[in-house]
């Protein structure tokens, strides 16, 4: 007869807790976020945000300054802590933060980061928009064009950052730059794509599809 004492147990990470934040400015919620990370422990429940920023340029650790703005627009540069190089976020791109334990979910950051990727692209085969991925660049395309940037931070294998989907956001900010390090790279927008569901709509796809590849 076995000892049941001895049978392990399997640890189901319990779903993480959403927050929808509107518009923030991009600064503070990077310490937040930080914060979260440095202080959490094992029992900590994980947590995905839902937000958009202000106007702001980021650089990742290694960007590398050939990439950012040829001309002063007025956006501020801010040098990060994830990984990539630059991108922009403004208003009408909508943003999913996800801070996980990726012990807790066995996940590492390249499945991850695929998780993300199909995420958006089963939101946008919702709507009838194929979309792919790109082994050698992360983040989603339509085509030529991305339409959605990735980037991730992990420390004490918790990981911080996450995706940024462009619904409405004015594309004219990615014009002076190369776009995550690509120049001549073409950027897109679900509102060109014929999607006419509104921020909100899109969004909680976004994070319904992201719970259900969670699980």
């Amino acid at each position: 007869m076995s000892d049941l004492s001895t049978i392990p147990v399997a640890v189901v990470a319990e779903p993480p807790a959403v927050h929808r934040l509107g518009e923030v400015p991009y600064a503070p919620t990077l310490e937040r976020m930080r914060e979260f990370t440095m202080t959490r422990d094992s029992n900590t429940r994980d947590e995905l945000w839902l937000l958009e920023h202000p106007p702001v340029y980021t650089a990742g650790i290694a960007a590398k300054t050939e990439h950012w703005p040829r001309f002063d627009n007025g956006i501020p540069v801010l040098r990060i802590d994830r990984g990539g190089q630059i991108s922009y976020h403004g208003p009408g791109q909508l943003i999913a933060y996800l801070l996980l334990d990726l012990r807790r979910r066995n996940l590492s950051v390249r499945p991850l980061v695929r998780l993300m990727e199909r995420t958006v692209i089963d939101v946008l085969a919702d709507y009838g928009i194929t979309a792919h991925g790109k082994p050698e660049a992360p983040g989603v395309y339509v085509g030529d064009a991305k339409i959605a940037a990735l980037g991730l931070r992990v420390r004490n294998g918790c990981c911080y950052h996450g995706l940024a989907l462009n619904v409405d956001v004015d594309l004219a900010p990615f014009h002076a730059i190369n776009p995550c390090g690509y120049p001549g790279l073409e950027v897109t927008r679900t509102l060109d794509l014929g999607i006419c569901d509104s921020k909100k709509q899109i969004g909680e796809r976004l994070i319904r599809g992201l719970m259900e590849k969670l699980q």
